[in-house]
């Protein structure tokens, strides 16, 4: 087979040819939009699920929804150690000037850029150290009085107050997309909460669109108790068989390639219907079979090329950011999951190690904070990255 044309795509946020399987998420999204268009309340979204089950993708296919219905957006990935007032800001900077030229009054819209100049610029001491001199690149005077209080509360919701203001005189709205939103700062995740919840009370035209691991929601609910109802949450899990199917078929379709019902039946045994994986071993697959239909046994040949792979690029790359007793603590979780990963006690955990559960709180700590695991629920861990207990079991050291 042409490996030039190889229609597969595993790649990191990368969009898969054939988005497969989630047409109820783009779907509810779309009502979403619809609704806040027609005056509508509406909640802001939470698509929640491990790595590799293409959040990221979702959350990119569900920014150019918006994009297309004329309103004004921006990303942002969160980090553990950053304050969310300058990718805020810049995101909403390219929001507004996506929706600036159709505004009536360029003063009002030179104001609220303003208030953004003003919001960016009032870092905390900590940030300052790492760039004194940067600046959001918005040629207007900062704002005074106005979202600069040094209080994320109440700066964030005059911030996306005002930013709404101008999607609605409009007639549009703002969607502000935020990637790993786990890693947001308490601080800024008590902010965010706050900020939705005016926004929700006002009917603004503005929502925010967040993706990240499971223990997402539990995040948002220690900050702000009534976040359970202040958001929709999306859980986003493998593809169904009839899914990851199309995943394959598809695009093998329209380079005039087809698959045998076997092959099918392997490569879903293989990916477990983890779309990353389905992207991973079907690349492998096409590169290796001769010609088509590709068979069950191309598909024996690639799968331990394929494995390698992700030995080294998806589960070897996260694993080597673990300390040796990080190590050790994923290791005895595998041991106690099986191949499955199963969701596994911390007592346990620190029965199997000979350790007092306190002594690892460290190690499991700093795994949560790397996102390499997360809290499944209260005494109970799991790891982020579907396979990853196999993975460790098949490379003790």
């Amino acid at each position: 087979m042409d490996p030039v044309r190889n229609p597969y795509a595993p790649g990191a946020g990368q969009r898969p040819p054939e988005l497969a399987g989630r047409d109820a998420e783009l779907s509810a999204f779309d009502v979403v939009l619809e609704r806040i268009a027609h005056g509508r309340p509406e909640r802001s979204l939470v698509l929640t699920g491990l790595r590799g089950v293409g959040k990221t993708v979702l959350l990119n296919q569900l920014r150019s929804a918006a994009i297309s219905r004329g309103w004004g957006t921006g990303k942002i990935e969160a980090r553990p150690e950053q304050s969310l007032r300058r990718p805020v800001s810049s995101a909403l900077h390219m929001a507004l000037r996506e929706l600036g030229p159709r505004h009536g009054d360029q003063e009002s819209v030179a104001e609220v850029l303003g208030v953004v100049k003003a919001f960016a610029q009032r870092v905390s001491p900590v940030d300052a150290k790492v760039r004194d001199r940067w600046q959001p690149g918005i040629d207007v005077p900062a704002a005074t009085g106005r979202a600069d209080s040094g209080d994320m509360e109440i700066d964030l919701v005059e911030l996306l107050s005002d930013a709404a203001g101008v999607a609605a005189d409009i007639g549009s709205g703002i969607a502000l997309f935020i990637d790993e939103m786990q890693d947001v700062q308490p601080d800024d995740v008590s902010a965010i909460c706050a900020a939705c919840h005016e926004l929700s009370q006002q009917g603004a035209p503005l929502i925010v669109v967040g993706a990240g691991l499971p223990h997402l929601p539990a995040v948002l609910s220690a900050s702000k108790s009534y976040s359970e109802r202040l958001f929709r949450y999306l859980r986003i899990d493998r593809l169904e068989r009839a899914a990851a199917d199309r995943a394959l078929i598809a695009p093998a379709e329209r380079e005039d390639v087809e698959f045998e019902q076997d092959a099918l039946d392997a490569l879903y045994d293989a990916a477990d219907g983890y779309p990353y994986f389905v992207q991973a071993y079907g690349k492998v697959t096409w590169d290796v079979a001769a010609s088509s239909p590709i068979t069950a046994a191309d598909v024996a040949m690639a799968a331990p090329v394929a494995e390698a792979e992700l030995a080294v690029g998806f589960f070897g790359s996260r694993y080597d950011r673990a300390t040796p007793a990080e190590r050790e603590y994923m290791h005895a979780m595998a041991e106690l999951g099986g191949p499955h990963g199963a969701a596994v006690a911390t007592s346990e955990v620190a029965v199997s190690l000979g350790r007092k559960p306190a002594s690892l709180s460290p190690a499991r700590d700093s795994l949560i904070k790397k996102g390499l695991v997360y809290s499944a629920e209260r005494g109970q861990i799991a790891f982020t990255v579907p396979h990853f207990g196999r993975y460790l079991l098949r490379h003790p050291d």
